[in-house]
C-alpha cells in the first residue's frame, strides 16, 4: 500500500439506525446513520413492512392528474 493516499480507517465506527439500534463496524467514516439495519429489515425479522416515507404513490398520482388536466386544456384549444 502507498502511504498518504488512503482514507483513515476506523475500527470502531458507530452505526446508528432509525429503529434505535447502535453497533460498531470497521469503516472509513467515524459515524454512520442508516434507515434499515439487521434488527428492523423485513428479511431478517420475517415481518413485511411497507415503507413509503416519501409518499411516492401520492406524488405519482398528483403528476398523473396534472398531466391529464394539461392534455384536456390543450385538446380544448384545438
Amino acid at each position: 500500500m502507498k502511504k498518504g493516499i488512503h482514507p483513515q480507517y476506523y475500527h470502531n465506527a458507530k452505526v446508528r439506525c432509525v429503529c434505535g439500534n447502535v453497533f460498531e463496524i470497521g469503516s472509513t467514516k467515524k459515524h454512520i446513520e442508516t434507515e434499515i439495519c439487521f434488527k428492523c429489515h423485513p428479511f431478517y425479522t420475517g415481518k413485511e413492512k411497507i415503507i413509503d416515507s416519501a409518499g411516492r404513490v401520492e406524488k405519482f398520482q398528483k403528476k398523473l392528474q396534472k398531466k391529464e388536466e394539461l392534455s384536456k386544456k390543450t385538446s380544448k384549444r384545438k
